[in-house]
């Protein structure tokens, strides 16, 4: 039995820490650095990309933020992927401890089965 598609298809999460050259900006400083030099490489690269950011460092010290992605598809993560990699987000800013890559409910479509773990109270 097939897949079936879902939207987004593709769920990254991007557990990253904080590197001394972002810490050393003041807060206006670290905004306008994202701004200037992280987003537009994101929106000239990409389409069909989604983010959130979450911050950690109170709660864990191996990483500061989580920083989760939707694309439409893998091509669309891969190049997300390599428009960060062209920025100082990636090792200067942050420093990328892992990436979680997923599909919500993969399972469940794979064997055409209700998705049971997403749950809602």
């Amino acid at each position: 039995m097939p897949a079936e598609n879902t939207t987004p298809p593709v769920t990254a999460f991007m557990l990253i820490k904080t590197m001394p050259e972002w810490l050393a900006m003041t807060p206006r400083e670290r905004m306008n650095a994202f701004t200037t030099q992280v987003v537009p490489a994101i929106e000239g690269k990409t389409t069909g990309v989604r983010s959130r950011f979450y911050d950690t460092e109170f709660y864990s010290t191996r990483v500061t933020d989580v920083w989760v992605w939707e694309a439409d598809d893998h091509d669309a993560y891969r190049l997300l992927i390599d428009a960060l990699r062209e920025t100082p987000f990636w090792d200067r800013y942050f420093k990328v401890v892992d990436l979680l890559v997923g599909t919500e409910n993969g399972y469940a479509r794979t064997y055409g089965l209700e998705a049971v773990t997403t749950i809602t109270t």
